[in-house]
């Protein structure tokens, strides 16, 4: 999922981890157990020229800044029952790295990146700007 935003920021134990102050692109990226590299470099080519900024310009186009924050509660299903399950959200040890490629490949295009701590209870601010909220899918 991206937002467009005016400025975003994670914070954990009291501490900021990860923060844009001008306008960009707070990026929650959920991975699932069929999620391969190739797509993750795919998703990050996707973000970088997806043209939803101001003037239907890109982070491409804008150097606009990006923050991405793993979010495995993307995949909760809460088709039954009132509780979600998080079976189609890959473990760790599959998701941290499909992350880890995406950040990587936003960086080999030249975008600014900041990110969130894979793992971590992250409190996520954000002004969205817009508003504007995409599912991003490749």
């Amino acid at each position: 999922m991206v937002q467009r935003v005016t400025s975003a920021s994670v914070i954990v134990d009291g501490r900021t981890v990860g923060a844009i102050d001008t306008p960009g692109l707070l990026v929650l990226a959920g991975v699932t157990h069929t999620d391969t590299p190739a797509e993750a470099r795919k998703l990050a080519t996707k973000l970088w020229g997806l043209r939803i900024l101001d003037g239907e310009k890109s982070c491409s186009d804008t150097a606009a800044p990006l923050l991405v924050v793993s979010q495995f509660t993307l995949y909760g299903d809460t088709r039954k029952g009132r509780r979600p399950t998080w079976q189609s959200a890959a473990p760790g040890p599959i998701a941290e790295p499909l992350i880890e490629t995406l950040i990587t490949e936003l960086r080999t295009l030249g975008a600014h990146v900041e990110t969130g701590l894979f793992g971590a209870d992250m409190k996520v601010h954000l002004v969205n700007d817009g508003p504007i909220t995409l599912i991003v899918e490749v």
